[in-house]
C-alpha cells in the first residue's frame, strides 16, 4: 500500500519535471537538500494531519484497538518493540501516527514510529510521513528521539523489518528476532525502557501467495529485499464490492497490545553477555505478552510464537 502511494508520489514529481511546471520540482529539489535530515531529528509531526478524519474511518475499517496492561511514566523514555510486521503494519500506523487514542491512554508520551530511511528520499511522500509522526529507523535517528533528558519519548520500532513481511501468513507466528539485538544496544545505550508490542491480527489482514523458505519465490524475494531494502511479498485481499480478490485488506479486527515496561539502566558500554541477557529477558516478557492475550484474540491454545 505504502508502495503505492509512494510511487503515485514520484510520478507526480516526474510530471512536474518533464512539464511546465519543472520549477516547482527545482524548488523542491532544493527543499529537499536543505530538509534532508530532518527525518533523523524528530521528523515534523503535525496534529492537524494526524486528526484527518479518513483516519478514524481507516481505524473503524478493521477495526483497529489499541490495550493497554500497563502505565508507563513520562519521566523515562521508551523503546516499544513492535510484532509482527504483517504487510501492511496496519496496527502501528492506525494506533501511533493517527489519533488521540495513544495520548488518551499514555498521557505525557510523544510515539515516534520508526520506518526504512529510504521512504524519506521519496517526493512530497515524505512530507506526509513525517507530519503523521513518522521518522527514520536510522540509528542516528533512534539516538535523537531516545536522547531526551526529560523523558516522554517513545521509540516504535517494527523489529522483524521488511524480511518479516515474507512470513505475513494468516495464522503465522513466525518472528524475525533472534539476530535483531541493535533495539537492544540502543535501549542499554540511552536507558530506554523496554516495552513489548504484540498486533492480533496484523497478519491476517492479506492472502500471500505461496513462498517457504528455500523455494525459489522466496530466494527471490530475498535477494530483492537486500538489494532493494524492502520486501515484496506477492499479496491478495478482496476487492471494492467483492471479497474473492483485490488489494483491500480483509475487515480483520486488530488488537495491538502493549505490554509492561521492561527497566533498563543506562551502559554506555555494554558487553556482548551483558545484550544476550537483556534480549534473552525480552523475547521471555514477549511471549509472556502473547500467552496472555492469545486466548482473547481467537488463537488456539497450542499454537504458540516462533522465533528465527
Amino acid at each position: 500500500f505504502w508502495s503505492l502511494v509512494a510511487e503515485f508520489c514520484c510520478g507526480f514529481f516526474v510530471i512536474l519535471i518533464l512539464g511546465n511546471f519543472w520549477f516547482l520540482a527545482v524548488l523542491y529539489l532544493l527543499w529537499l537538500y536543505i530538509d534532508w535530515d530532518t527525518p533523523c531529528m524528530g521528523g515534523r509531526r503535525n496534529q492537524w494531519v494526524r486528526s484527518w478524519s479518513v483516519w478514524k474511518y481507516f481505524r473503524e475499517y478493521f477495526p483497529i484497538h489499541l490495550i493497554k496492561t500497563s502505565d508507563l511514566s513520562p519521566k523515562h523514555n521508551y523503546l516499544l518493540g513492535f510484532h509482527p510486521h504483517g504487510v501492511l503494519v496496519a496496527g502501528a500506523f492506525g494506533n501511533f501516527c493517527t489519533g488521540s487514542v495513544f495520548k488518551n491512554l499514555f498521557p505525557g508520551l510523544t510515539p515516534y514510529l520508526h520506518i526504512m530511511p529510504i521512504w524519506f528520499g521519496c517526493p512530497f511522500f515524505r512530507e506526509y510521513i513525517m507530519s503523521a509522526g513518522m521518522v527514520s529507523a536510522s540509528k542516528e535517528s533512534v539516538s535523537y528521539v531516545l536522547n531526551n533528558k526529560e523523558g516522554g519519548h517513545a521509540s516504535i520500532i517494527v523489529i522483524g523489518g521488511a524480511e518479516e513481511s515474507l512470513n505475513a501468513h494468516p495464522g503465522s507466528l513466525t518472528l524475525n528476532i533472534l539476530k535483531r539485538k541493535g533495539f537492544i544496544k540502543m535501549a542499554l545505550k540511552y536507558g530506554a525502557h523496554l516495552v513489548p508490542v504484540f498486533s492480533f491480527g496484523e497478519n491476517e489482514l492479506f492472502k500471500q501467495v505461496a513462498n517457504p523458505k528455500g523455494s525459489r519465490l522466496r530466494n527471490v524475494q530475498e535477494k530483492l529485499q537486500k538489494i532493494m531494502g524492502f520486501a515484496l511479498p506477492l499479496f491478495h485481499a478482496r476487492g471494492v464490492f467483492q471479497y474473492s480478490f483485490g488489494l483491500i485488506p480483509y475487515r480483520q479486527p486488530i488488537h495491538t497490545v502493549v505490554g509492561s515496561p521492561i527497566p533498563v539502566k543506562q551502559n554506555l558500554n555494554p558487553t556482548a553477555e551483558e545484550i544476550e541477557q537483556l534480549h534473552a529477558l525480552y523475547l521471555q516478557k514477549l511471549r509472556k505478552l502473547f500467552e496472555e492475550h492469545k486466548r482473547n484474540y481467537g488463537i488456539p491454545e497450542h499454537k504458540s510464537l516462533i522465533f528465527e
